[in-house]
This record gives structure tokens, sequence and C-alpha cells, in this order.
């Protein structure tokens, strides 16, 4: 007989739950991939660029805490999307979660690939069939300690991302003392003052900066197994959040103060790299190809958590078959939904090897994730915008941090899809926009059970 639908309780406290939220971002590889190419969009208004729209994303937490303390549902958007709108939004709404979270297998396990070819293999680095191989590798090793209990997991995201903390860190006092009184640039205000940024610099920032961002969220998805779920879960999610922005905003100074323009342009991806390369002889600065390593697999663990939660409340509430609400009898994890991201996330694997390279295979995903972030993120804002309006709560602090904000994000969101998907290509924007499109097809299927399940007592 199957165990209850019941996830293990109390089996995270804030601690937990924050180093959760901080490794969803995977703030060691976002910095690595994507922090040379937001340098050559705005230049030294990096730091500007990744703190205003930091604080603007802030929206979106105050929304999510606010929401889970509605109704802390493993499901998060999903469930307070279908409360609040509609049952059609929220299914679109948790879909658009499961599509994001099987597309980022491909630029979360690849990159962890590429690293582990770095350290022991260089020579196989380029060849891209290897890299799918041992990508396929990382996934079956996070998924067998996914199923086999939250705590485990727990234990392994704590020892991951202290590990690359403690090296991003060490990168930072480094950098400081090495080249503080001769850098590659003075530091300055300047760097940190909105002024500079015009309506073309803010938006080409904006589509790195919310690739930064995203990934925190999975800390309310982890409510149902967290200590006081709908107050800590929240919370965890606001510490993630500024202990983000503030590795974000200091290491994109430091890269700026550290670098000449030519050794950014020639860092590419390898970005943390080329600042270790810089700070320490080999082979200490290969600790840097170990934080990216451990912050893909730590941000793909997140990722997948975030999966089979959201998809663990849509099979319990009908919305999805029930099979998907069935509970491992020992560990009480959902493990045919872990089972079933794997599957897709190497489908995914084998469809990227047939790719001409790397690079493209990542940024074709990350586009694509960016789309779908963009929807549930805004869709979510909206809908605690409208009950907090609808609840009659007008006092100056609602109205703040519940509804002015919360719409702001959700404008800088809208925004940044408007201007980033005429610029992606073909691949990019038909997984993005078809990726949730296409849920109208399981939504339609499984309409019967769910009207079932909303009608009973």
């Amino acid at each position: 007989m199957d165990a209850p639908a019941k996830l293990q309780q109390d089996a995270l406290g804030l601690t937990e739950s924050s180093i959760m939220g901080i490794a969803g971002t995977a703030p060691v590889y976002s910095i690595a991939a994507t922090t040379a190419t937001l340098i050559a969009a705005v230049g030294v208004l990096s730091p500007a660029s990744l703190l205003y729209c930091g604080l603007i994303m802030f929206g979106v937490t105050f929304a999510f805490m606010y929401l889970n303390r509605l109704n802390a549902n493993a499901g998060a958007s999903y469930a307070w999307v279908a409360s609040i709108f509609s049952p059609t939004l929220g299914f679109l709404c948790g879909w658009t979660v499961l599509v994001s979270s099987a597309v980022f297998m491909v630029s979360g396990t690849i990159p962890a690939a590429v690293a582990t070819l770095q350290l022991f293999a260089p020579e196989r680095v380029n060849d891209i069939g290897m890299v799918a191989l041992v990508a396929a590798g990382w996934l079956a090793i996070v998924s067998a300690i996914l199923i086999k209990g939250i705590k485990l997991t727990s234990y392994v995201q704590v020892a991951l991302t202290a590990v690359e903390v403690v090296i991003l860190l060490a990168l930072v006092v480094a950098a400081l003392v090495e080249y503080a009184h001769h850098p590659a640039r003075p530091i300055s205000l300047a760097w940190f003052s909105p002024a500079g940024l015009t309506p073309h610099l803010f938006a080409a920032g904006a589509l790195a900066a919310l690739f930064f961002y995203w990934g925190w969220d999975v800390t309310v998805n982890l409510n149902e197994e967290t200590r006081d779920g709908a107050r800590i879960a929240g919370l965890g999610s606001l510490v993630a959040m500024l202990v983000l922005l503030a590795l974000f905003v200091t290491f994109a100074a430091l890269t700026l103060m550290l670098l000449t323009d030519q050794e950014i342009q020639q860092s590419g991806a390898n970005i943390v790299f080329a600042v270790a390369e810089k700070l320490f002889p080999r082979p200490w600065s290969y600790m840097a190809v170990l934080a990216v390593m451990l912050s893909t697999i730590g941000t793909l663990e997140t990722s997948i958590l975030q999966f089979t939660r959201t998809m663990f409340a849509q099979g319990r509430d009908g919305s999805l078959h029930p099979r998907y609400a069935r509970l491992h009898p020992s560990w009480n994890t959902p493990w045919l939904a872990t089972a079933a991201i794997a599957v897709a996330g190497l489908m995914m694997l084998l469809a990227a090897s047939r790719y001409p390279s790397i690079s493209q295979v990542i940024q074709d995903s990350v586009n694509a994730v960016g789309i779908q972030a963009a929807f549930y993120y805004g869709l979510a804002c909206l809908a605690c915008a409208w009950h907090v309006w609808r609840s009659g709560k007008r006092d100056a602090t609602a109205l703040l941090l519940l509804i002015v904000w919360p719409l702001a994000s959700t404008a800088f969101l809208g925004f940044i899809a408007v201007y980033g998907i005429p610029s992606f290509d073909t691949t990019a924007n038909v997984v993005g926009i078809g990726g949730i499109a296409i849920g109208l097809v399981p939504m339609w299927l499984n309409r019967g059970r769910a009207a079932s399940n909303r009608a009973a007592p």
C-alpha cells in the first residue's frame, strides 16, 4: 500500500532553508557563466545593474513570503495562483515551474560535467558526447540522494554551499589584499549609481540579472518539510536573497577592479577561474573550478526539489495523475516525480549531445528558463497584490511591500520578456514559450479528476 501523501515534517530549519535558497541560484555558476556577458552589455555599471534589478526582484520575495503565510503548500506558486485567480492559471503556473526545472537539467548538469572534466580529464572538455555522459552521471547521483530523503539532501546541500561560499569569499579577500592599491580600475561610487543606467542599458543588464537571481524560491516549495513552514520558509527566502544580492554586487565590483577589459573578454564563461588565476598559483587556482562544479551540482539538487514538490502537489490535487503524489514508504520522498525529472533530464541531455557547441546549449536553455521564470514569478506577484487589495489591507506597509513592490516586479519581469524574446533564437523561444503552452494538453487530460477533487468536501 502507498504511504500517505504527507512529506516528512520539521526536517528543515531556518539555516537549511536559507542555504537551499542560496544554492538554488547557483551563485558561483551564475557569476562564472554570466558576469562577462553582463559587463560586455553594461560595462562598469554591472554592480549597479545587479543592485537595482535585485532590489526590484525583492518584490517577488515579499509576495512569496505573504502567500506562503496564507497557504504553506509544497506547490507554492501553483497552489497560490489557483486559489486566488483560477485553476487554469494555477495549473499553467505550476506547469511552468516543472518545465523550467526540467530545462535547467541541461544548463545545470552540463557546467558540472565540464568542471569535472576540467579537473580530471581536461583533454575531453570540448567533447560534447563525453560532457553529456558525465552530466548524466551527476544527474543519476543527485536523483538518488534526493530519493533517499530530505534530511540527507539538506546535509549534502549545506556541505556543497559552505565550500562554494567559502571559496568565493576567499577570492574576494585575496583580491582586496593583493590589488586594493594597484587595481585594474579604481573602485568608484559611480559603479553603484543608477544615474548612468539608461533604459537600454537597464534592459540589457536586466536580462542577465534575472538569471543571476532565479531559483531562491525553492525554499517555499519545501515549506511542508520545514519547521513552522508558513513563516520560516518565507524568511529563508528573504535571507537567501539578501546574501545573494551582497555576493553578486561584490563580485561584479571585484571583477572590474581586478581584471582588464581584455582579460574579461577572454575569460568568457570562466571568469571565476580567471580571477583565481590572477590571485593564486596553480593548482590552488583550480579551487575556482571546484566551486563552479559544487555550485552547479547544488542548484541541480534544488531544481529537482522544486520540480518534485510541485509535481507532488499537483498529483495530490488531481491536476496531474495521482501517481506523482506517491511517497516512498521509508523515506517519504516523491520518488516517482524524481524518476520523472531524471528521465526527462536524460532525454534532454541526449538531445543536447547533438548540438554543435556546449556554449550554445547553455545559452538557449538559460534564455528559455528566463522566459518561464518571468511568467510564473509575475503571476505570483499579481496574485499577491490582488489578494491584499481585495482583503482591504491598505496600511502603508501593505501598500508598499505587498502591492506596489510586487507590481513593480511584475512590470520588470514583463519588460524583460518583451525586450528579450525578440533577441533570443528560435530554439530558446520554442522551448521557453512552447514549454508553457504545451501545458494545456495535460491540463485538459486531467480536467475531470481535478474538478472532482475540487468538488470533494
